[in-house]
C-alpha cells in the first residue's frame, strides 16, 4: 500500500506539480558540465530479461554499423535465469569490433525487474562523456553513431534525444523477424522495408541521451528511494518520467539517422496468467494504435 501511495506521489510530482530540486538539488549547472570535443566516449546503457530475440539486432547493429568517431561501451544488465540471453552474450563477447567495448553486467533478478536500478548504477560509474539510456529492441542503424558524434561536439545540454526513429508495427512472437534467433546466436541484420518514420517530441525510455557530468553527479532518479528496491516482477518504467523531471528538461532534439526500433505485442518480460497476458497484449495494440493515430500514421 505505502509502495503504490508513493508510486501515485511520484507520477504527480513528474508532471511538474512538484519543484525537482527538493528532491535533487546537486543537478550540476550548465557551467559545470564539460563541453567536450573531438573524438567523445558513449556508453549505451540496455537490460534484457528473455528479450534476447530483440537484442541479438541491437547487438549486431553495432557490428553492421561500427562507429568511427566516438568510442561505445555497451552495457548489458541481465539476469543468469536467462540462458538464452547468457548464450548470446557469450557469443558477442568473443566479437572484437574496433571502437566497441562489450559490458556485460550480471544483476538480481529482482534488481534486473527494477530498470532504474541498473541504469543508477551505470551512471554513478560511467567514465563517458555521454550516456544513451535505452531498451534492448533499439538498434543503431548506418551513420547513427557516428552523426551523434558530431551532434554532441561541444554540447553541454543535460538531456537530448532524436527527433525521430523508425518502427515496425507490433509484430507477433512468430513473426520471422523475431524467431530468427531460434538458430543460435550470429551476426543478424534486418530488413527495414517495413519500417515506418515516427516523429519524437521528448527524450522516452529508450532515447535518453544524458550528459555523462549530470550522470555521475546523480545517477539515474538516485534520490527516489522508491525506484532502487527490488521488486518481485517487472516494474512498469514510470521513473522515465520521474529522470526528466529531475534533469528539469523532457529533453533537447537532435537529428540523429539510423534509430530503429523493433515494436512488439507480447511482454516476455511480464509474467501472470493468461487472461493478464491478454488483457496486456490488447491494452498494448489499442495504446500504439492511439498513438500512431495522433502521429498521423496507419496502424
Amino acid at each position: 500500500m505505502w509502495n503504490t501511495l508513493q508510486l501515485a506521489f511520484f507520477r504527480f510530482a513528474a508532471g511538474g506539480k512538484i519543484p525537482p530540486q527538493w528532491f535533487e538539488p546537486k543537478l550540476p549547472l550548465e557551467c559545470e558540465r564539460a563541453a567536450k570535443t573531438g573524438h567523445l566516449t558513449l556508453e549505451v546503457v540496455s537490460h534484457c530479461w528473455n528479450y534476447s530475440h530483440f537484442l541479438v539486432y541491437q547487438l549486431s547493429s553495432l557490428m553492421l554499423f561500427p562507429p568511427k568517431q566516438l568510442d561505445v561501451t555497451m552495457t548489458v544488465f541481465y539476469n543468469a535465469e536467462d540462458t538464452q540471453t547468457v548464450k548470446l552474450l557469450a557469443f558477442f563477447g568473443k566479437q572484437q569490433i574496433p571502437g566497441v567495448t562489450w559490458n556485460w553486467q550480471p544483476i538480481l533478478k529482482q534488481e534486473l525487474f527494477r530498470r532504474s536500478i541498473g541504469r543508477n548504477r551505470a551512471a554513478l560509474a560511467t567514465k563517458a562523456d555521454w550516456v544513451w539510456f535505452t531498451d534492448c529492441d533499439l538498434m543503431f542503424r548506418e551513420r547513427c553513431l557516428d552523426s551523434l558524434a558530431e551532434c554532441l561536439q561541444g554540447r553541454r545540454d543535460v538531456l537530448l534525444f532524436p527527433s525521430e526513429e523508425h518502427t515496425t508495427g507490433l509484430l507477433a512472437e512468430d513473426n520471422a523477424m523475431l524467431s530468427a534467433v531460434n538458430k543460435g546466436p550470429r551476426v543478424l541484420d534486418i530488413d527495414i522495408s517495413s519500417f515506418t518514420t515516427r516523429k519524437i517530441t521528448k527524450a522516452t525510455g529508450p532515447l535518453q541521451i544524458a550528459h555523462g557530468d549530470v550522470c555521475r553527479a546523480i545517477g539515474y532518479c538516485r534520490s527516489i528511494p522508491l525506484y532502487q528496491q527490488p521488486v518481485q516482477k517487472f516494474a512498469k518504467c514510470h521513473e522515465d518520467r520521474a529522470f526528466r523531471w529531475l534533469l528539469r528538461s523532457q529533453g533537447v532534439p537532435i537529428s540523429v539517422p539510423g534509430v530503429y526500433r523493433i515494436r512488439h505485442i507480447v511482454k516476455g518480460r511480464y509474467n501472470g496468467s493468461d487472461t493478464q497476458s491478454n488483457f496486456r497484449t490488447w491494452v498494448r495494440v489499442w495504446q500504439s494504435r492511439w498513438r500512431d493515430w495522433r502521429q498521423g500514421e496507419n496502424a
